[in-house]
């Protein structure tokens, strides 16, 4: 059934696509520049002690707040709503009138 459908397949495609002709028609394939090689089997067993089992992504609660606080101002920012930081370099910003 397989080899029907790939002599359709080519049946239908040889009908469709032009044939190269002239000097330009590709020829035999070109030689590979390079052997591929399989990647190398990974064979060393893994030490479960030697890993630790503290998650780095876990923040504190005070880090959890100003991220929570930068993504507020930047949400707010495409809105076109200024709710920047009170304070640049230790300097304090004051508020812009509109």
């Amino acid at each position: 059934m397989l080899d029907l459908t790939l002599r359709a397949l080519a049946w239908v495609l040889s009908i469709c696509t032009p044939r190269p002709g002239g000097r330009h028609r590709l020829g035999a394939l070109p030689p590979l520049r390079f052997i591929p090689t399989p990647p190398p089997r990974f064979t060393e067993l893994l030490d479960g002690d030697a890993s630790h089992l503290v998650r780095p992504y876990v923040l504190d609660p005070a880090e959890l707040r100003r991220q929570r606080e930068r993504r507020r101002a930047a949400r707010l920012a495409t809105l076109g709503i200024d709710v920047g930081p009170k304070r640049i370099h230790g300097v304090r910003v004051p508020a812009t009138p509109r």
